[in-house]
């Protein structure tokens, strides 16, 4: 009888930032309710990474190594909103198994100089060094303390009017990856809430999709459905999450009670 390897393949976490280093599109969820399970259907539909919400869900730090250990087992990636952008904070969610780290509420190219040290290992930054995490395989791949620097992906929030004032100065910043806008913060700070229309909103869209093209990084935005992400993708962007798993169930049975009833 023919051996059965069971032991499991560790995902390549360098594979997603090679994709979007490449230019090329993925598409994710967010990751909101703090269920495990409900983070491995998301993957289990074929995303390409799925990011756990740590900013305005309900799940906490403990729950980043499970999702990730999920996640991987579909061969998508865990990417990792922290609530805020400290050292500690950073480092947790990467030595739990994060590809990367979302960071929220910047306002300046200064700002984001200062937190991108926490993602990287000495001598780059001031990540601490431990091989006992899910990141290094419990230190069975101590390998990994040497391509870490290169493997994490750093995407910046624009969501902030000081932000999208120094774009270019972010993009510039060469651990940069994605230039993610939250749509929702920036249109109240831009003075038009949830007015996705406004010419000042669309024009900020451009000001970030120029900055991204002009420096080589990708453009990110979420959108509330598939619809919105691929007129996204027609206006150039390439990081594109769509809802949440907590919409996106909402979404689904409001459809189902809808259809159903008159």
């Amino acid at each position: 009888m023919a051996h059965l390897n069971t032991s499991p393949t560790p995902l390549d976490k360098g594979a997603l930032a090679g994709r979007i280093r490449a230019g090329e599109t993925t598409i994710g969820s967010f990751a909101g309710l703090g269920s495990t399970m409900a983070i491995e259907v998301l993957a289990a539909a074929g995303l390409d990474w799925v990011l756990v919400d740590l900013e305005h869900g309900g799940g906490d730090e403990a729950s980043i190594g499970d999702a990730a250990a999920a996640v991987g087992g579909y061969g998508a990636a865990t990417l990792v909103r922290v609530e805020t952008p400290d050292r500690i904070r950073i480092g947790r969610a990467l030595d739990a198994g994060a590809a990367g780290v979302m960071l929220p509420r910047v306002n300046s190219a200064a700002e984001v100089a200062e937190i991108i040290p926490h993602l990287h290992y000495p001598p780059l930054g001031d990540r601490g060094v431990a091989t006992y995490n899910r990141s290094l395989r419990w230190g069975m791949d101590k390998a990994g303390l040497g391509t870490s620097n290169d493997e994490v992906l750093t995407i910046v929030q624009i969501e902030t009017e000081g932000a999208l004032a120094e774009i270019a100065d972010i993009a510039a910043l060469a651990a940069v990856d994605v230039l993610f806008v939250g749509p929702l913060d920036l249109s109240y700070a831009l003075g038009v809430p949830l007015d996705f229309e406004a010419p000042v909103f669309r024009e900020a869209l451009e000001t970030v999709i120029a900055a991204a093209g002009n420096y080589g990084k990708s453009a990110g935005i979420l959108s509330a459905n598939a619809a919105i992400a691929r007129t996204r993708a027609e206006q150039g962007f390439t990081f594109l999450p769509v809802g949440s798993d907590s919409t996106l169930l909402a979404d689904t049975a409001a459809s189902v009670v809808a259809s159903l009833r008159d």
